[in-house]
């Protein structure tokens, strides 16, 4: 059973995240230090964390490494931010099909020492997306992945929302994130990044993560009823979606997902608008370049609809236009239109 610890020991594991992400006081290093004499359970996260930490090869207390060099002279902003990812780090080994949410991670990990790197620490409140700023988008992403984090058996590290009957999964889904977002604003930007960064930690070190056999068995979380490794893509797609968000806010141009990593991101959310298209939707050919091509629907082609993989999932993830995301369009535009505007209807973040 899945359990939480009551407040006092909770502020300690925070500490110890954020310890192992060298984010706390030096008194707080002697206070963590004293606590994991005493308690076996945080060691032992606090040596996992560690491991994380020396796999991912982040530069703790450094964010420096990530500016540009000294000759970078008056480049343009969009051309000295992809700078930024000059120090990304290596993902965590896992699985295949758990590589683009460690990817994910890695590539918000390596933008996140920008925040108070550059500028100082009131780019913490830099307006991201809907009315979050940073401190709140990453207390949405502590929320989103705690469902997949619960199903394979880890504790949620912010305290249980009150359940309600009757709810759908979506009032449910933005109740939860809402209180996870009023928690985290009571905290510490730097223990907010402590707690996304420990849980994502701690669903890469999951066994599901890493033996595919195990990945293999379907849950539904999040209205999606997919086996384990497909809710490990839904997590890179909108972890990655959210880094791209904090990156406009901080003026930073963040790359796509590598090639592979996109690939499969790219497959799901396919199939995932194959479904919700259903067999009886006038079919489409879907040319995503270099990626693929789909038909959409049964039967003959009625039409062919050609867009750019990248534009394609930022129109899937909600943060491009039916009428304005660049494709090319020949046959039957209803039915063109239908799978622009049903793609864009997936969007949940």
């Amino acid at each position: 059973m899945t359990t939480y610890h009551d407040h006092g020991h909770d502020d300690l594991r925070d500490l110890v995240a954020a310890s192992a992400f060298d984010a706390v006081t030096p008194a707080e290093r002697q206070t963590v230090a004293r606590h994991l004499a005493g308690c076996a359970e945080c060691a032992a996260e606090a040596q996992r964390l560690r491991a994380t930490v020396r796999l991912l090869d982040v530069p703790p207390g450094r964010p420096e490494e990530c500016a540009p060099p000294a000759d970078a002279g008056a480049a343009p902003s969009e051309d000295r931010g992809l700078l930024a990812f000059r120090c990304r780090p290596a993902a965590t080994p896992v699985a295949g099909h758990a590589a683009p949410y460690a990817g994910a991670v890695a590539a918000l990990t390596a933008l996140l020492p920008r925040v108070r790197g550059t500028g100082g620490p009131d780019r913490w409140k830099a307006a991201v997306v809907h009315d979050w700023d940073v401190q709140a988008t990453l207390a949405h992403l502590v929320a989103a992945d705690e469902r997949l984090a619960v199903e394979l058996g880890l504790d949620p590290r912010v305290p249980p929302s009150p359940v309600e009957e009757g709810e759908t999964w979506v009032e449910t889904w933005n109740r939860r994130t809402a209180d996870v977002v009023r928690h985290e604003r009571g905290r510490t930007p730097e223990r907010t990044r402590a707690c996304w960064e420990a849980q994502s930690a701690a669903l890469l070190a999951t066994p599901e993560a890493h033996d595919p056999r195990r990945a293999a068995r379907v849950v539904e979380l999040m209205g999606m009823r997919l086996p384990v490794a497909d809710h490990f893509t839904v997590r890179a797609f909108e972890t990655w979606i959210h880094t791209d968000d904090i990156g406009r806010a901080l003026g930073v141009d963040v790359p796509p997902p590598p090639a592979a990593h996109l690939e499969r991101l790219v497959g799901l959310a396919v199939r995932v608008l194959g479904q919700a298209l259903g067999p009886a939707a006038p079919p489409v050919r879907l040319t995503l370049t270099d990626t693929g091509e789909w038909t959409l629907g049964s039967g003959p082609a009625r039409a062919g609809l050609a867009l750019d993989p990248v534009d394609f999932c930022f129109l899937a993830g909600g943060r491009r236009a039916p009428d304005t995301v660049p494709h090319t369009a020949t046959g039957d535009a209803d039915a063109v239109r239908n799978v622009l505007e049903r793609t864009a209807s997936l969007a949940w973040l």
